[in-house]
């Protein structure tokens, strides 16, 4: 083949694949815009239905105390006199006492309600997102605590701290319309 033809052949071949190349970049922007089209900003939460209690939550998340905390749905919350939210499987008495308590911080609060229930909340300021309440709810109980992140504390990681090592893969973006996951409530 002369030179002049392998020339033109070549210079052919550029211009097609510059203009193939145009093509992609201007449909992946154009992708990009009416993906986005309705401006909707995603945040990171935490499925309930995937969540294990790893323990990770307290350690891994940039904010200290970490930004994602325990959540007692009390509509699921069977009020017991014993839970295992609350207590140690292993408790020396049932009461009230630090040595008693499953939270290493004391950030479940047990109160009397009538014999024989008990009403039990998590003090959010106290709360680490150690998850080991979730984990004794959830092994022993009714599940009627589980894991959140606190929109109100989230400082919206590109990529989330905690959702790189979450051990059962149960943090999701999520449209910020929604912005928290209840337990019970279908996977996105």
């Amino acid at each position: 083949m002369p030179d002049k033809e392998r020339s033109a052949d070549r210079r052919g071949f550029l211009r097609n694949s510059g203009r193939a190349l145009g093509f992609v970049a201007v449909g992946g922007v154009a992708g990009r815009l009416l993906s986005n089209a309705s401006g909707e900003k995603f945040v990171w939460q935490i499925n309930p239905a995937k969540c294990i209690q790893c323990g990770n939550c307290a350690t891994a998340c940039v904010v200290a105390p970490s930004a994602s905390r325990c959540t007692h749905d009390f509509t699921m919350c069977g009020y017991c006199r014993i839970c295992s939210c609350f207590f140690p499987p292993d408790a020396p008495k049932l009461n009230e006492g630090a040595e008693n308590q499953l939270c290493p911080v004391g950030a479940i609060k047990r109160s009397f309600v009538e014999e024989p229930y008990y009403e039990y909340s998590v003090d959010q300021e106290l709360c680490i997102g150690c998850a080991r309440c979730v984990k004794g709810c959830t092994a022993f109980g009714n599940g009627s605590m589980y894991m959140q992140v606190r929109r109100d504390l989230c400082v919206d990681c590109n990529e989330c701290a905690i959702s790189v090592v979450c051990e059962g893969k149960a943090f999701e973006l999520i449209p910020l319309s929604k912005q928290y996951l209840p337990k019970g409530a279908p996977s996105t």
